[in-house]
């Protein structure tokens, strides 16, 4: 029987709160996670409507070990609880009217595509992979694994020769080797996932090209709910306790240390208290002398993107696309301003597109198709139904221009969510999606804390600390807070044992 150490208030259920609290029950802890939406999941929820499902929030699944890593310090395995198949062709990437190059799920596949649009790019392509995958062992295994409390971290005997790639960035990487305009931006795509323009990207992070070119790109039967399922699954197994419709209007501090929280005006008392929610927003559950940090702070860091995104039921199957379709048949360096550095509505946007039931039919009815749209904003543009409206028209009069085919007549119904929408339903810093970006100075050490420096007893995790955006970091997240967790009570214990 394994005695109950402390109790944990958890705020929120994304990934990186049920990972923790999965951690947290597993070292004895009472675990009980407040969730202020009707169902779990945070971003990561899902849509089901007429027979179609959706996944509101992430659509990718990369990096599978880490979620293996995850499952595996609790001896079980992904599968376990979901099926994960992998994608062929990973995504296809549309640069014009019936004009794409199509990225399938092997190197070797890739190099030929590669040697096919560019004589000579498939040498250059190993040697960028080969690279990309000593940074991805680097980062994996060690880096963003550590809980971002000190510059040493970064300074470990295997990163030691790599310290001069966190002074460069992806893009001058790619455009010194690649000329060809259409596959330095393949290259440069999966880094929009950290977050930021690939000319802030550091260099280190290429192992996000290793993760897409070398480990492929997959997709667990049902959606990527089902992996939020599953985790939910887990931490019930281990004894956490989640409510939902709970959101949460106070952090509790008394004499500098977190007590509890207030739920829907009800006290809840725990020795711990551990917000995943977004971390701007956790900061104004407390009085504001326990804030860590400023408004002004918040307003000068880079967010993420946030995004429009629509949720379609086609009522027949579509053509020339594949689970994933990405539309970079627009100037990408004129989005990316529109983003980042004059924040507005892009005039020519680039936008993707995801249709699972082309490879799972359990997403839609027989002989229709589920899509979801998705068009990468700047935080905090205005947001209203017109706007949607006028965005809608432009991305699906390019798609069927683009793809040789008429769907507007085939549409049965559209959902869309947008900045107000992350406002509201998670609390989001200016309506971000996916948290603040992996910039140089947004690193490691230079993140949110995820532990108070204020209040005692108080912990943080998730997209806004460290290890940053993205579902695996979110894991990782979430890992890191609940060992932290564990070693201040260790601390804490042996401090108490002395004086005793």
């Amino acid at each position: 029987m394994v005695r109950v150490k402390a109790s944990v208030n958890i705020i929120g259920s994304g990934f990186s709160s049920l990972a923790a609290s999965c951690y947290l029950a597993q070292q004895g802890y009472k675990v009980t996670i407040f969730e202020k939406n009707d169902t779990i999941g945070g971003r990561a929820r899902q849509l089901k409507k007429d027979g179609f499902t959706f996944d509101i929030g992430p659509t990718w699944y990369w990096m599978p070990d880490v979620f293996e890593r995850f499952f595996a310090d609790f001896s079980k395995t992904p599968s376990d609880y979901y099926q994960l198949d992998k994608l062929n062709p990973a995504y296809i990437v549309y640069f014009g009217k019936d004009d794409y190059i199509t990225i399938e799920d092997t190197l070797e596949k890739i190099c030929v595509a590669f040697e096919k649009e560019e004589p000579g790019s498939s040498k250059k392509l190993k040697k960028f992979i080969d690279n990309a995958k000593s940074n991805y062992d680097i980062a994996i295994k060690d880096l963003v694994y550590n809980p971002g409390v000190s510059p040493l971290e970064l300074v470990t005997l295997k990163t030691a020769t790599k310290i001069n790639q966190f002074f460069s960035n992806i893009k001058r990487d790619v455009r010194k080797e690649f000329k060809n305009k259409r596959l330095a931006q393949i290259l440069e795509f999966p880094v929009l996932f950290l977050g930021a323009k690939p000319s802030k990207t550091p260099s280190f992070y290429s192992f996000m090209n290793y993760a897409d070119f070398g480990i492929g790109t997959f997709h667990p039967k049902g959606g990527m709910y089902k992996v939020i399922l599953a985790m939910e699954a887990l931490a019930r197994e281990l004894g956490v306790t989640i409510k939902t419709n709970a959101p949460v209007e106070k952090i509790i501090v008394e004499s500098g240390q977190s007590t509890g929280i207030i739920s829907n005006g009800q006290i809840y008392n725990s020795d711990i208290v551990l917000s995943g929610a977004d971390y701007h927003h956790s900061e104004t559950l407390l009085d504001s002398k326990y804030r860590q940090y400023s408004e002004s702070y918040w307003n000068k860091k880079t967010f993420a993107p946030s995004s429009l995104l629509f949720y379609v039921g086609f009522d027949k199957k579509l053509k020339n696309v594949n689970h994933h379709t990405l539309f970079f048949d627009v100037d990408f360096d004129e989005h990316a301003k529109d983003i980042y550095d004059n924040p507005k509505w892009p005039d020519e946007p680039l936008f993707y597109a995801s249709f699972p039931s082309i490879t799972d039919s359990s997403t839609a009815p027989n002989n229709k198709e589920a899509g979801i749209f998705l068009i990468p904003l700047a935080p905090g543009v205005q947001d209203n139904q017109a706007i949607r409206d006028k965005y809608f028209n432009i991305i699906i009069d390019r798609f069927e221009k683009l793809t040789s085919q008429e769907v507007k007549k085939s549409i049965i119904f559209k959902e869309s969510f947008c900045v107000n929408d992350f406002i509201k339903d998670y609390n989001s810093y200016k309506g971000n999606a996916y948290g603040m970006a992996n910039t140089l100075l947004q690193t490691a050490f230079l993140r949110p804390k995820l532990k108070s420096k204020k209040v005692k007893n108080l912990f943080f995790t998730g997209q806004l600390t460290v290890p940053g955006p993205g579902v695996p970091p979110s894991l990782i997240s979430g890992k890191l807070v609940a060992e932290l967790i564990n070693k201040q009570l260790a601390t804490l214990k042996s401090t108490v044992a002395i004086n005793a």
